[in-house]
């Protein structure tokens, strides 16, 4: 069921369903292609469509792990900053980078499942701050990125078919 169908469900219903949506759009715009494809810079930073997934599994670890889970980015084996969570290692392959993202998932729907939307989380190095915070914030990035993948997929068909 999409975000759009659940408008008079309560709050927690309807985050989790825009959440859901956007995690599948932004693997969704891996469908087809090589894995030179995914990997394609067409842009002046190190963004890559295969990069994007691997920073938005990062952004969820980060917020869901650390943040409501309390488990130190170290100790979660994360690199420190966003900037750095872009970057493709030699073996990450479309395969791979999705398999991380949809554990990733799976961790912060284990890690919220208890939890009431006024829960407060203080596991951020910023702050406390509360799960509705939390979702919404995590729900901006996906929302974010999606749009930048959906640019980038369109370049890289583009170019291919040139």
């Amino acid at each position: 069921m999409g975000s759009f169908d659940v408008p008079l469900d309560d709050e927690r219903t309807q985050l989790d369903a825009f959440v859901e949506e956007y995690r599948g759009a932004v693997e969704a715009v891996l469908d087809g292609l090589t894995e030179e494809q995914a990997r394609r810079r067409l842009v002046a930073s190190a963004t890559t469509l295969l990069g994007l997934l691997k920073h938005v599994t990062w952004m969820q670890r980060v917020w869901f792990e650390e943040c409501v889970g309390g488990t130190s980015r170290q100790e979660l084996g994360l690199v420190g900053s966003p900037d750095e969570s872009f970057r493709l290692a030699a073996d990450d392959t479309v395969a791979s980078v999705t398999a991380a993202h949809r554990q990733a998932c799976a961790t912060a729907r284990t890690a919220v499942a208890a939890l009431p939307l006024d829960a407060v989380v203080t596991g951020h190095r910023s702050g406390p701050r509360t799960l509705r915070w939390v979702y919404l914030q995590v729900l901006r990035e996906l929302a974010h990125h999606c749009g930048h993948a959906d640019i980038l997929r369109e370049q890289v068909l583009v170019e291919n078919d040139s």
